[in-house]
């Protein structure tokens, strides 16, 4: 007797139109299998987008990436004249030891590059700076310096000078923080600092304002509990670009985004949609915001109750009802915007997506997580 076959399927996960067009921009980046694994994706999802994408290319878009790829090209024959630059004497040298190719390497550093002159005389990079290291012989106390200078220096790098002395110190277990944060010092290495920002003033618009249901409890005993929404202004040399999020209170993930040229009620709704995509229309949740007009709209009041989602908002003009976001686009603008320069929405729209898909929510250690990343602490309280 043989045994019916279930029909079930398990859900796919839908995603919006803007997550698949950041997507395929990473993929672009790092290759589809590291941006599958960054996004937590199918390889075989990027290459249908990105089939879907190339059909719907203008010629335009064509011209763009030709101009592009023939950008790279030149930048390969820049670097190979320079190679072919390098004086011929130094051919001969590949049949020397590596010490004398490292001395040749030396005397000509002001001229040519550090890569080209090993890739033409077959060393590593590596071994050249190890060697000139070693010549300067230093004492014990100035190599463990040398050596957690490096180290610090590395993971400050590798955290895109985000973390100070005690998140450092979480990332490099072998060194106290007394260490690192001397290390720190001595490098002239800051983490980027906040600057002063002066918000928006509340503007009255008469729609109808839900009850505050959260009263700044930011607890939750568990995933789609309590989500919590607001939308920030990121300033480029093209205008501004709005951003919403919306974050899980349990584990401060950003589990929706939206952003766009225009501050409208569609901005938040993008948001909460993909929210509710990525976490299977849970209900009953409890959605807290602020006041604002976006929130208060009936497109977006509609979307709550279709869902069955408890809206909430904090006090007027009270930030610290909301202050789990306030923190998130604190971060993001400390970490990621504050110094730089953004010439276009397109290059802040890239910018800000990077931070919150492969940067916040999978590796940023977070305090409430216990040290742990938002994507870490779902994957081990939910095993």
């Amino acid at each position: 007797m043989t045994k019916p076959v279930s029909t079930s399927k398990k859900p796919r996960k839908q995603h919006t139109p803007e997550f698949r067009q950041e997507a395929l921009k990473l993929a672009e980046r790092i290759g589809v299998a590291a941006a599958a694994r960054e996004l937590s994706l199918y390889e075989s999802q990027l290459y249908a987008w990105r089939s879907k994408q190339k059909q719907q290319l203008t010629s335009t878009e064509r011209e763009s990436e030709l101009a592009a790829e023939n950008a790279r090209l030149k930048r390969q024959l820049a670097e190979r004249d320079e190679e072919l630059a390098i004086p011929p004497k130094g051919r001969d040298i590949l049949r020397e030891a590596p010490e004398m190719k490292y001395v040749f390497i030396e005397k000509y550093q002001a001229e040519f590059s550090i890569k080209a002159m090993c890739r033409v005389l077959r060393v590593a990079r590596s071994g050249w700076y190890a060697w000139r290291l070693r010549r300067h012989q230093p004492g014990p106390r100035q190599q463990f310096r040398l050596i957690c200078d490096a180290a610090v220096r590395q993971a400050f790098t590798e955290a895109k000078q985000r973390y100070g002395a005690p998140r450092l110190a979480d990332e490099l277990p072998e060194y106290n923080i007394k260490t690192i944060a001397a290390s720190l010092r001595r490098q002239g290495l800051r983490a980027k600092a906040t600057r002063k920002f002066s918000p928006v003033s509340y503007r009255a618009h008469g729609l109808q304002v839900s009850e505050n249901l959260l009263k700044q409890d930011f607890s939750a005993d568990g995933p789609n509990r309590k989500w919590a929404g607001d939308i920030t202004y990121l300033r480029t040399d093209e205008g501004w670009l709005y951003l919403a999020v919306a974050i899980d209170l349990w584990s401060r993930a950003v589990i929706g985004w939206s952003m766009s040229p225009r501050m409208t009620a569609q901005l938040a709704c993008d948001a909460l949609q993909m929210a509710l995509w990525r976490r299977k229309r849970p209900q009953n949740v409890i959605v807290h915001t602020d006041r604002g007009g976006q929130y208060c709209s009936a497109d977006y009041q509609t979307l709550l109750k279709r869902h069955n989602l408890q809206g909430s908002m904090s006090a007027k003009g009270c930030c610290y009802d909301n202050a789990c976001v306030e923190n998130f686009f604190h971060s993001l603008k400390v970490e990621c915007i504050h110094g730089e320069r953004f010439a276009s929405r397109e290059i802040m729209r890239t910018t800000v997506f990077n931070y919150i898909e492969c940067d916040y929510n999978r590796w940023r250690r977070h305090s409430a997580c216990g040290g742990l990343s938002p994507e870490q602490f779902e994957n081990q309280n939910l095993a």
